[in-house]
């Protein structure tokens, strides 16, 4: 279960929902956070195609340094009713508390909407990436990989590092959720900009909460030498590569631990509070980690 804020829709944002969301009338709708509701603040009538009605209004809808919420209805249906799309509207510019406040809040806006009505899903930080021909290429992109390309990407990623495996699916039955560290939470919210690909997380013994240690930008050769030899660490990495022509990326959740040389309490913490982690990490990034892997 992710992270969430505890702020819900009000009655009249569910009953534009209710009444409106079925309809080929209504192509696109705004939704903000305001007096802790999501509260609906504009919408738009379909005129032509959803590509056509997209590229027409999406700049008028967002604001540049304020996040948002953005519902458009593509024309194709599934079994329930249109496929939708969600757009995360993040700019760079937005106060880093009220981006974090978006991306942990996103999870009930898509329960409250129907998440099986959301056919894709986009993050946007830049107005270049609010058009209709790069959605189109989200929507058309190439199948997921298979479980040897994945394997291959995994490889490119860790081959700098000595001992790798990958995080098994069973549950973990002891586990701390540790608070984070505003500056912490800054450094996810640039690695979500994508104004750094790599953010290097460490346990505060002392004051019981999770501090960034560093963030930069980095090759994935490079990866085995952030990882230190004597004291446990999280690494979360932003990998870019190409897969069928297309440009993807791949989120990596590292967890290294180099072995006894760490203190009882140290390893116990650390593995503790990997999977809440990992929940927050996703939630301030507003994407799935993709690859969870275990260095030792």
């Amino acid at each position: 279960m992710s992270h969430q804020t505890g702020i819900k829709a009000n009655e009249k944002l569910k009953k534009f929902f209710a009444k409106n969301c079925h309809s080929s009338k209504l192509r696109m709708f705004k939704v903000c956070i305001d007096n802790e509701e999501l509260t609906l603040a504009q919408h738009i009538e379909a005129k032509g195609t959803w590509e056509d009605d997209f590229d027409k209004h999406v700049r008028k809808l967002i604001e540049l340094d304020q996040p948002s919420y953005l519902m458009c209805r593509f024309d194709s249906k599934n079994s329930t009713g249109y496929d939708w799309l969600l757009v995360s509207w993040s700019p760079d510019d937005a106060p880093v508390r009220q981006k974090m406040l978006y991306a942990s809040t996103k999870a009930t806006l898509k329960q409250e909407f129907g998440s099986g009505q959301i056919q894709e899903e986009v993050h946007a930080t830049t107005l270049d990436e609010l058009n209709a021909a790069s959605l189109r290429k989200i929507k058309e992109a190439p199948a997921p990989l298979s479980p040897q390309e994945e394997e291959a990407l995994l490889s490119q990623v860790t081959d700098s590092m000595r001992h790798v495996g990958i995080e098994s699916r069973g549950a973990t039955l002891n586990t701390l959720n540790m608070p984070l560290s505003d500056q912490a939470k800054e450094g996810l919210a640039a690695l979500a900009s994508e104004q750094v690909n790599y953010v290097r997380l460490a346990i505060d013994i002392l004051q019981e909460r999770i501090d960034v240690d560093m963030t930069s930008v980095i090759q994935a050769k490079e990866l085995g030498t952030y990882v230190p030899e004597d004291t446990a660490r999280y690494h979360v990495f932003r990998y870019l590569y190409k897969h069928d022509g297309q440009d993807k990326k791949a989120v990596f959740f590292i967890y290294s631990m180099p072995g006894y040389s760490c203190p009882i309490k140290e390893r116990m913490l650390y593995s503790s509070s990997k999977a809440p982690l990992i929940e927050t990490v996703e939630s301030i990034l507003g994407v799935k980690v993709d690859k969870k892997v275990i260095f030792f």
